[in-house]
């Protein structure tokens, strides 16, 4: 009788084989966790990350993370204001997937018209005669084309407005030795065509080193001053750091950024800091006449891509309606500006009290700029001294 052999397969596992995988898997993990750490305390700008889940995040409020929560818990939605409206996830869904907003024709035309992209923002309060077709425009002129010679009829400016020979009334408060607005220009050679004498037809030639939005931020400080408000106005042209590091114009605010910096670090009484720009529209959009004079329009930009865009927002729309109120039409409104394509900070994350405001277009005489820079003055003083007797008797009462 014979008898049967099952055939039968042998493993060997060597010792050495098991500790190599233990040491690739432990080194996987502490290689994973070194990545983790040093993605997550990189600064903001320099984390990788991608625009569409940003635009996804930005869809979803607070409110509707609730709302959703609720499904699951009743509870959590009784914490909710009665005026909160339930959102339609439909949309979001459908906005999410193909980032096309139902609410918004210009999410389906913006891809397909060239150009249109510069409509791509956030109208957050309309002026008078305000909308999407005629927000602020940029101009972004090459290199070449700023530091071209071009001349400039300085003799105009100083004869467009007669002196003043009133003595100078002291104001009623002041900030003394303090200087709390910080006042500097990021496009410093953005210039107007009444000054100038070149062909007015580009408004890319409306530049100049000397004669441009540096003698409006002059003007406004002056203004400040009168009127209380410690003031510094710093003229640096970001162009020579441009042409330093051999930067674009596009990378104009990551050279004027290390100025405001450095004016933060030096001075922590600074409390508004403002950029001035010149918007590229033409005259009859950027001019206003109020009681028979004409001024030259302002805007007022928010970059939505930085932490303080709420608190900015916040000034800037106060500021507005003060002038608004005091000089009707003067203000073409409050512009928010986020996502691709653009800054989308402004610099303005350097401080809850930063503005970048546009003064007029490249058609407005200095005689309007002046005119609006003691209007804007006179807002901003006014602004700034009620807040100043908010916080006197908050603290009073403490």
């Amino acid at each position: 009788m014979m008898k049967s052999r099952t055939d039968g397969m042998m493993f060997t596992v060597h010792g050495t084989s098991i500790s190599k995988g233990i040491i690739l898997l432990l080194f996987g993990v502490i290689m994973t966790f070194m990545l983790i750490a040093i993605m997550t305390s990189l600064k903001p700008e320099y984390r990788i990350s991608s625009s569409s889940i940003n635009n996804i995040a930005t869809t979803l409020t607070g409110e509707s993370l609730v709302y959703l929560l609720g499904y699951e818990n009743h509870y959590f939605t009784q914490s909710l204001p009665e005026s909160s409206k339930k959102p339609n996830y439909s949309s979001l869904i459908f906005h999410a997937a193909t980032n096309i907003n139902p609410d918004d024709p210009r999410s389906l035309l913006g891809r397909e018209l060239p150009g249109f992209s510069i409509f791509d923002s956030k109208l957050i309060v309309a002026g008078q005669g305000t909308n999407y077709s005629n927000l602020p425009i940029e101009s972004s002129p090459p290199l070449e084309v700023l530091l071209e010679e071009r001349e400039a009829s300085l003799e105009s400016i100083s004869e467009e407005e007669p002196a003043d020979d009133k003595p100078v009334t002291p104001p009623e408060m002041t900030t003394g030795d303090k200087k709390v607005v910080y006042i500097y220009h990021t496009h410093a050679r953005e210039s107007y065509f009444p000054h100038l004498k070149v062909d007015n037809s580009n408004p890319d030639n409306a530049f100049h080193p000397e004669v441009n939005v540096t003698l409006v931020g002059e003007k406004l400080g002056e203004e400040l001053e009168a009127r209380g408000l410690g003031t510094e106005v710093d003229k640096t042209d970001v162009t020579d750091i441009l042409l330093k590091n051999n930067w674009q114009y596009g990378q104009s605010y990551n050279a004027s950024r290390s100025v405001v910096a450095s004016a933060l670090e030096k001075n922590r009484d600074f409390t508004y800091v403002i950029d001035i720009h010149r918007d590229a529209a033409r005259k009859e959009i950027t001019t206003a006449t109020i009681n028979g004079e004409k001024y030259a329009r302002t805007w007022f930009i928010v970059g939505g891509n930085n932490p303080n865009a709420a608190k900015n927002t916040k000034i800037a729309e106060e500021l507005h309606h003060l002038l608004e109120k005091k000089y009707p039409g003067l203000s073409r409104g409050v512009n928010e500006k986020s996502g691709a394509g653009t800054n989308g900070k402004f610099n303005q994350d350097l401080s809850a009290g930063a503005m970048l405001i546009e003064f007029g277009g490249v058609d407005n005489t200095m005689e309007e700029l002046n005119r609006t820079a003691k209007a804007i003055a006179d807002v901003l003083a006014e602004y700034y001294w009620q807040a100043e007797k908010v916080n006197a008797s908050e603290d009073s009462k403490e």
